[in-house]
C-alpha cells in the first residue's frame, strides 16, 4: 500500500483558528460561564459569525467610495468612543452561546439578528467617521443637526409623526441629539436598500440626507485628522466576570420599570405559594411571546422591538414577583394581550425613551 499522504498544516489565521477549537465554556450552564472573566472568553472577530456581517459594512463604505474604514473590536457594549474613529460591538452578538446568555439575563439580545446588527453597525459607523474628520466642528454640520455639546439626558421627548428626521432605529432615536440625529441620517444614506431619495422626498429629512451625501463626497479621498487606535473597554484585557456585569446591567435597567407593571400583573397572575404546580407567569409569557408580540404590533401600529421591550420588562418582572397563570391558557393569551397593548401605549405616550447609548 502507498503511504498516506501527510496532511497538511494550516496556514495563517486558519492555523490559529484550528488549534482554538470549540471555546472552553461553549458547554458550560449560565451560572458557570458567569463565573468567567471577559479577558478569559479569548474572542477574536475574525473567528466569530458576525465577520462576514463586519466586512458587508466595509464593502458598503466602499461601494460609497469612502477611504475611511473604521477600527472594529469586540467590547460590552454598542458604541464609537469620542475622540476614537472606530467601533465598538458587543460580546453577546459574537458567538450563539453568548446570544443565549443575553437573552436569558435581558430577554432580548440588542444586534442579534442579521439586520438588528447592520443597521446598529451603520449607525456607529456614522459616529466613528465623525471622530475622525471631526465633523461635528463644522459650522454647516452644526446648521444641519445643531449644537453637538448639547448635553445628553437620560431620557428624551420624541415626536413620532415629525418628519424632520430619518426613521433608522426604533424609538425615533435620531431625535434624542445632534449627534444621534446625525448617525441616524448617515446609517440611512449608507445602507444600500434604503432607497432613500424615494423614501424621504416629500419630508425635510431630505435636506439633512442631502447634506450628508455632500459632505461624505467632500471627505471621500482626505485623510483622516484623527487616527487613534485606542480599543476603550476591550474584552481582550477586560478582568470583570460576566457575573458582575450582568448584575450591574439588571440594576441599571430595572430602574427604568413603570410602576404600573405589578398591579397588572397580579391582576392577570396570582401569586406562587409552595407545592404550586401551576405553570410559571414569565414561561407562559415567554411561551406565547410570537403571537402577542405580533397582535399588539399590529393593533398599535408600533415596532415589534418596542413592544419588545416592554414584554421583557413583564416577562421579567412576573419571575421576580413569581407569579403563576391563574387562568386557562386561552384566557391568559387574551388577558396578556391586553395588558401588553395597554402597557405599550403607555410606554409610548409617556413620550420618554431611554437612550440606549
Amino acid at each position: 500500500m502507498p503511504s498516506p499522504k501527510p496532511r497538511r498544516r494550516p496556514a495563517g489565521k486558519a492555523r490559529a483558528k484550528a488549534r482554538r477549537g470549540k471555546p472552553k465554556w461553549v458547554d458550560l450552564t449560565d451560572a458557570e460561564l458567569m463565573e468567567w472573566r471577559f479577558c478569559d472568553l479569548e474572542l477574536c472577530l475574525e473567528e466569530t459569525p458576525i465577520a462576514p456581517r463586519v466586512e458587508q459594512l466595509r464593502e458598503e463604505l466602499r461601494r460609497k467610495k469612502l477611504g475611511f474604514q473604521p477600527d472594529i473590536w469586540i467590547s460590552t457594549d454598542w458604541f464609537s468612543p469620542d475622540g476614537v474613529p472606530g467601533i465598538a460591538v458587543p460580546f453577546y452578538v459574537v458567538h450563539p452561546r453568548l446570544r443565549l446568555l443575553e437573552r436569558r439575563q435581558m430577554q432580548w439580545v440588542e444586534g442579534g439578528t442579521n439586520r438588528g446588527f447592520m443597521h446598529l453597525i451603520r449607525h456607529e459607523a456614522g459616529h466613528a467617521i465623525d471622530n475622525a474628520y471631526l465633523l461635528h466642528k463644522r459650522p454647516d454640520w452644526r446648521e444641519t443637526f445643531g449644537r453637538y455639546s448639547q448635553p445628553y439626558r437620560s431620557y428624551y421627548h420624541p415626536k413620532p409623526y415629525s418628519k424632520r428626521f430619518v426613521v433608522h432605529l426604533d424609538n425615533w432615536y435620531a431625535q434624542s441629539h445632534p449627534a444621534e440625529d446625525y448617525a441616524e441620517t448617515f446609517a440611512v444614506w449608507l445602507d444600500p436598500g434604503s432607497r432613500w431619495r424615494k423614501r424621504y422626498a416629500d419630508w425635510p429629512a431630505l435636506d439633512k440626507l442631502e447634506y450628508v451625501d455632500s459632505l461624505m463626497n467632500e471627505v471621500r479621498d482626505a485623510s483622516p485628522v484623527v487616527r487613534s487606535r485606542e480599543r476603550p473597554d476591550s474584552v481582550a484585557s477586560l478582568r470583570m466576570r460576566l457575573g458582575d456585569y450582568y448584575r450591574r446591567k439588571r440594576s441599571h435597567y430595572g430602574k427604568d420599570r413603570p410602576a404600573g407593571y405589578d398591579r397588572d400583573l397580579r391582576r392577570l397572575f396570582r401569586e406562587r405559594v409552595r407545592g404550586d404546580k401551576r405553570m410559571r407567569a414569565d414561561r407562559f409569557l415567554r411561551s406565547v411571546q410570537p403571537q402577542i408580540l405580533r397582535a399588539v404590533a399590529r393593533w398599535t401600529g408600533e415596532f415589534q422591538y418596542t413592544v419588545k421591550l416592554v414584554l421583557g420588562e413583564l416577562i421579567e418582572r412576573a419571575r421576580e414577583l413569581e407569579l403563576v397563570v391563574a387562568l386557562d391558557e386561552r384566557s391568559s393569551l387574551l388577558d396578556a394581550t391586553i395588558m401588553l397593548t395597554i402597557q405599550t401605549m403607555n410606554y409610548v405616550h409617556s413620550g420618554y425613551h431611554r437612550l440606549l447609548r
